[in-house]
């Protein structure tokens, strides 16, 4: 809900209760991939890595691989090569912070990808969409220790849960019961439930939703520690 303004022009500019220190540092607000480049450890072609790259015949280059994905080079100058599960972006490292003309063409579209990503944080913990089709989408959801999602139901889709690490506590209607470690549930459509995670470990589980309509808003909600109920 916060505007979207610089901290010097919505707070420094109007108070009066700020003080200046002078302090003897290096100083960058990472603005941009370029500066990333400025302050990494570069080797002897002056490129600057990270993740899971290959390089021949690279210089001056920024090149930025998460979440497994490869990226590799052959025979480019001042590049800047970020590759994400949400995006691949190639761009001359002198026109880095022009990636905002991107974004603006995607909000201009429509695109999700302008405000949303794969993995998406809730106050609980956070999921990440690993695939979807017709008819299904499988999610890896992480429960934070002590936490729990809303006692909810869903109309037009079932779920199914594998726990891969940690214990699930699960509500069915008016059954309650642990998960381990690869042990799994099926939520039926219509079924009242909720997943928490009553241990001092994160827990972790993937779920596969199936479905005639796979949306979030396909959700009714009777119970919320985060005061997403209407009362």
């Amino acid at each position: 809900a916060c505007p979207s303004k610089s901290i010097d022009y919505a707070v420094m500019e109007h108070t009066k209760r700020a003080g200046v220190v002078p302090v003897d540092m290096k100083w960058s607000d990472l603005g941009s991939w370029t500066a990333l480049w400025n302050i990494g450890a570069a080797d002897g072609a002056g490129n600057v890595v990270q993740g899971d790259t290959l390089s021949a015949d690279t210089e001056g280059s920024y090149l930025r691989a998460e979440q497994g994905i490869l990226i590799a080079t052959v025979g480019v100058r001042d590049l800047v090569v970020v590759a994400t599960r949400d995006a691949v972006l190639v761009a001359p490292r002198e026109r880095a912070q022009d990636v905002k003309l991107i974004v603006e063409k995607l909000k201009a579209r429509g695109s999700n990808a302008a405000i949303a990503h794969h993995k998406v944080f809730r106050p609980w913990g956070a999921y990440e969409s690993l695939d979807a089709g017709e008819g299904f989408q499988v999610k890896h959801i992480t429960v934070l220790p002590g936490q729990r999602l809303s006692l909810q139901r869903h109309g037009k889709r079932a779920e199914h849960w594998v726990v891969v690490r940690g214990t699930a506590r699960v509500t069915q209607d008016e059954r309650v019961f642990d998960l381990q470690q690869n042990q799994s549930t099926y939520i039926p459509p219509g079924t009242r439930h909720r997943l928490e995670n009553a241990t001092a470990e994160p827990l972790h589980l993937i779920e596969v939703q199936s479905g005639s309509y796979l949306g979030e808003d396909d959700i009714e909600r009777f119970d919320d520690a985060y005061g997403r109920v209407e009362k």
